[in-house]
């Protein structure tokens, strides 16, 4: 059998064995090809003659053809070629072309296995000058191919960035724009799927790159859709953090959402859903804490804000529940055409608002407002139940319960913080960490990060979780070893300002201003602006309009009792007390 590889540089195969040099003559070759892309393997002489030497006297031509026909079927054999009448038939079977293999993964949009078989332009660099026909086909095959494998590329793109992977869609349209330069779509896909990983910069720089490109070579400016998305970035926070977004250790926390595929992919989809048809919803998520709630409503946060959605978040504490209306004065009925109200945390909202929320997402009229609320399983609130009995049924929305991570999400999570291991390391490290950590996302998150550090997981034990008990039901002495050093390692990584700034936060209450913080650690000004940015990158603690908290009670508890000395302790609270 032929194989040909004609994507990218072309390369052919005998059997497994280089091929006859005579084969690859570019005439032969370029014949050979031909015949394999043509409808039913078959061309009539007069076609070929017309194709490849049509600038030569008739009798020469098809003494030219006969030439070829002859040295190809000398090269692989008298049954690959046979003729029939006028026609010239390639034997079904005899050419295995990587193109053929491509053309019906993408019809059936099965994108991971067609992204694994684009590698450049059709028969790349290839040409047979002196057949002016030949070079038009080829033309238009590249063309073909060009615009078919882009588009592939960035379907998997965005199957990969709407199921949280968005280095995954990064690399997709990195190498669909290679393919492309030109290709708006390519562009705007490495543009969501930077400014998802907070690149704000490298989002922006994109776009200016392919402006620049557009203007100098084809004096043309980029599409409103691309403008558009440009500007929505520009409005994008701004992080402010210590080193350069090139430096490997500011992005080692801020891993790809795995083992939520599947509930991010369902609520874009009813996000998009609403947006489109202009209609109300409420998305559910609960789990326990820890397992990846917060992280979760980020990504749909930040894909809402993308796609020219108004936002408004905040963050529920416990002593929320003993302030009636606390939630609601936070809210503003959306007025925008497109809205979503988030409310993590929504276990600890107070009576009175939780009551409301129903009432709220209804009397938005003449919007699409979608209602998130992403909360712990446990205490149990009794509005939370009814809502979620009613969506679907006289509610439109979704309501979904996370879990804990299986063995393959831990892997996952492996594979990106602690690339190259040999397979038996990966395998034992993540058996390891599925024990310590109970499937939660954010301690096996803790965990290999400190691995990464230099954590020797055999010089620390326990066992967690303790039976019948959930996370939030846990305290610090509770965990294993290796999920508190997990977290001083982190703790101590951090600057010290920031490191000054989750003590103080620690110490006060489950929610403090950015003032507040700014007293207690005695740090102002950029110091204090960096410190709470590197805090809220490294997902220690969220932030909305009211104030700072962690992103999980058991790492305040843990910081709370280990990072802090009982004199350091008294002096955050001194200096709240004042004069």
């Amino acid at each position: 059998m032929i194989e040909v590889r004609a994507l990218g540089s072309v390369v052919v195969t005998l059997d497994g064995e280089a091929p006859p040099r005579e084969l690859m003559w570019r005439k032969n070759l370029a014949l050979l090809l031909y015949l394999a892309r043509s409808p039913d393997l078959r061309r009539t002489r007069e076609h070929l003659v017309g194709v490849f030497w049509g600038d030569k006297p008739d009798a020469s031509a098809r003494h030219s053809l006969n030439e070829a026909l002859r040295v190809i079927r000398k090269s692989v054999g008298d049954e690959v070629i046979t003729s029939a009448g006028d026609q010239v038939v390639l034997s079904k079977g005899a050419v295995r072309l990587d193109v053929d293999e491509l053309a019906p993964l993408l019809d059936e949009e099965r994108w991971v296995e067609a992204s694994a078989l684009i590698r450049g332009p059709f028969m790349e660099g290839f040409a047979v000058p002196d057949s002016w026909a030949f070079e038009d086909w080829l033309a238009a095959e590249r063309r073909t191919w060009l615009d078919r494998m882009t588009g592939g590329l960035r379907r998997y793109g965005e199957e990969r960035l709407s199921s949280g992977d968005g280095l995954a869609a990064r690399d997709a349209a990195a190498r669909a724009l290679e393919l492309d330069p030109f290709s708006a779509g390519a562009v705007r896909l490495a543009m969501l799927a930077a400014a998802l990983r907070g690149e704000r910069a490298s989002a922006l720089g994109i776009y200016d790159e392919y402006a620049s490109r557009l203007a100098a070579e084809l004096d043309l400016e980029p599409d409103p859709e691309t403008e558009e998305l440009a500007g929505r970035i520009r409005n994008e926070r701004e992080w402010r953090l210590p080193g350069t977004s090139a430096d490997p250790e500011r992005w080692e926390r801020r891993v790809p959402l795995v083992g939520r595929e599947a509930e991010l992919r369902a609520c874009l989809e009813l996000l998009g859903a609403a947006f489109t048809r202009q209609f109300n919803a409420v998305i559910l998520i609960e789990g326990d804490s820890g397992a990846g709630k917060t992280r979760l409503g980020e990504e749909i946060a930040a894909r809402a804000r993308l796609e020219g959605a108004v936002v408004q978040a905040i963050r529920c504490v416990p002593t929320d529940r003993e302030r009636p209306g606390s939630t609601l004065a936070a809210l503003a009925v959306p007025t925008a055409q497109r809205s979503l109200l988030w409310i993590d945390g929504a276990e600890h909202l107070d009576p009175e608002s939780a009551r409301a929320l129903e009432e709220l997402v209804r009397d938005a009229t003449g919007t699409a407002s979608v209602l998130l609320l992403t909360a712990a399983a446990y205490p149990r609130r009794e509005e939370i139940d009814d809502l979620r009995t009613r969506i679907g049924r006289d509610v439109r929305g979704a309501a979904l319960t996370l879990g804990a991570l299986d063995t393959e999400g831990i892997r996952a999570l492996a594979d990106h913080l602690l690339p190259g291991l040999a397979e038996d390391a990966a395998e034992r490290i993540t058996r390891r960490i599925e024990a310590d950590s109970a499937g939660s996302p954010l301690l096996a998150t803790e965990l290999l990060n400190a691995v990464r550090l230099g954590l020797e997981l055999e010089e620390v034990g326990g066992v967690w979780p303790q039976p019948f008990r959930t996370m939030e039901q846990t305290y610090p002495s509770d965990l294993p070893d290796s999920v508190v050093a997990a977290i001083r390692i982190g703790y101590r990584r951090l600057s010290r300002p920031a490191q000054d700034l989750l003590a103080a936060a620690a110490v006060l209450d489950e929610r403090c201003e950015a003032a507040d913080l700014s007293r207690a650690a005695e740090i102002e000004g950029q110091k204090l602006d960096g410190g709470l940015d590197e805090l809220e990158w490294n997902r220690w603690l969220v932030a909305d309009e009211r104030g700072y908290t962690f992103v999980a009670r058991i790492v305040r508890e843990v910081v709370a009792r280990d990072m802090l000395t009982p004199g350091r302790r008294r002096r955050i609270r001194e200096r709240m007390a004042g004069d």
